[in-house]
């Protein structure tokens, strides 16, 4: 179901800019009209200033006027399942509680998750 998606998250892990951690992250994000958007992590020396690779990928959809998501594959080059980091969940989660998170290995070897099950208890203004 998510062959495609996967395939496209290990290529995007190979733009990251990880040159002080050397963790590698790459993100396919898929829309609902089934537009992927690819993201990788950018590090910068003043650590505070990297951005994550979700969130590079949201932003590139969002401004494409793209803000409903169904999923996003997430490749690293750990040999544990990378789960996103809290600001990325909540930053999603903005966009797409019920979304899918596919974790990343290899193509054969991921796992999904849904969002709202990662992070229950979203930060809403109401």
């Amino acid at each position: 179901m998510y062959e495609k998606l996967i395939s496209e998250s290990i290529k995007a892990k190979e733009l990251s800019h990880s040159p002080y951690s050397k963790f590698k992250v790459g993100v396919a994000l898929l829309t609902k009209d089934d537009k992927i958007y690819l993201g990788a992590n950018v590090e910068c020396s003043s650590y505070s200033l990297t951005i994550c690779a979700e969130r590079v990928a949201a932003v590139k959809a969002i401004t494409d006027r793209r803000k409903k998501f169904k999923a996003v594959a997430i490749a690293t080059n750990s040999k544990e399942f990378a789960f996103p980091c809290g600001a990325c969940r909540q930053f999603l989660s903005e966009f797409s509680e019920n979304m899918d998170v596919i974790l990343v290995k290899t193509k054969k070897q991921y796992q999904i998750y849904k969002l709202q099950n990662l992070f229950p208890h979203t930060f809403k203004l109401k």
